[in-house]
């Protein structure tokens, strides 16, 4: 005998018959602790600030004044050190991308092999202390003058100790300034498919300058802005170095007048902090703003 098939009206009721597996509601996670973690993080950062603001502006016996910021202008020295520092910053920012955004691309597109080579040799700076890098530059810096006064290289070690601009903390802060700036191009190019667009750029005509500026940088936006972000802070804090070859960046101007000057000293720290946030905030923002690639030009498309 053969079996007996439900019809659809009897399938309908059989499925209604039979109880639905009862769901549990997802409770919503306490973000309690959330809050929490913010307010302490925002307290650990903004007490001691505001703690440092109380401090320049309240007097005993006076009160509140603001003699420490409207003094901080006309100080000895004030604007040559930020400007020093700033110029050093965009020098080192340039320099350092120079270097690593071709070599980057290279290993990248050509020799992917020597990337753990090229890796070692960009993290070495956080292995040697700025004391012995500090202290095998000025060794260089006394062993010039001494063996080449007689050559054209005695004008060059003069040159690099300028103190308008400094080249010499220009180049050490580049090599300082190297793992931070590997690390984040490393990454953006991993983001990337780099080897496709080159190879997309190059089939359409376009040189080897173009390509790297017009193809693959709008496309490293956020990873240029992340290596200009940590160059610029590395800068405006870095002391010994410039200290021990004699220089005086704001940093070092910062010490320099903390014994005599104690409230300014700690107003000068504020203000600092608030132009690198600044600063930083410009770069932030350069680095999240869209950007476009530009059409390849016209030879290139006819050669195509």
């Amino acid at each position: 005998m053969a079996a007996m098939t439900p019809t659809a009206p009897e399938a309908d009721l059989a499925r209604e018959a039979v109880p639905a597996s009862p769901v549990k509601a997802r409770r919503p996670r306490p973000r309690v602790w959330r809050g929490a973690v913010l307010v302490l993080a925002g307290a650990y950062f903004l007490l001691p600030l505001l703690a440092s603001f109380v401090f320049t502006v309240h007097v005993p016996g006076q009160g509140v004044t603001f003699e420490a910021y409207t003094e901080l202008l006309a100080a000895d020295g004030f604007t040559r050190s930020l400007l020093l520092s700033l110029g050093l910053a965009a020098a080192t920012i340039a320099l350092s991308l120079l270097l690593a955004v071709p070599a980057l691309v290279a290993v990248r597109v050509g020799s992917p092999r020597l990337r753990p080579v090229v890796e070692v040799m960009c993290m070495l700076p956080l292995v040697v202390p700025p004391i012995a890098l500090v202290t095998g530059i000025t060794t260089v810096l006394r062993w010039g003058p001494d063996h080449l006064s007689r050559t054209p290289l005695y004008q060059t070690f003069l040159a690099v100790q300028n103190e308008d601009l400094p080249i010499v903390l220009v180049l050490a802060y580049t090599v300082l300034a190297l793992p931070f700036v590997y690390r984040s191009l490393d990454a953006g190019l991993r983001a990337v498919d780099v080897p496709t667009l080159v190879e997309a750029a190059r089939s359409c005509g376009a040189s080897w300058p173009y390509v790297v500026l017009r193809v693959l940088l709008p496309n490293l936006r956020a990873s240029l802005a992340g290596a200009a972000f940590l160059t610029l802070a590395l800068v405006l804090g870095e002391f010994t170095i410039a200290s021990l070859l004699g220089f005086q960046p704001f940093a070092v101007w910062i010490v320099s007048i903390s014994g005599a000057q104690a409230r300014m000293s700690v107003a000068v720290s504020i203000l600092s902090l608030l132009i690198t946030w600044l600063l930083l905030l410009v770069l932030s923002r350069a680095g999240t703003t869209p950007s476009t690639v530009s059409p390849a030009p016209a030879t290139s498309r006819k050669e195509s």
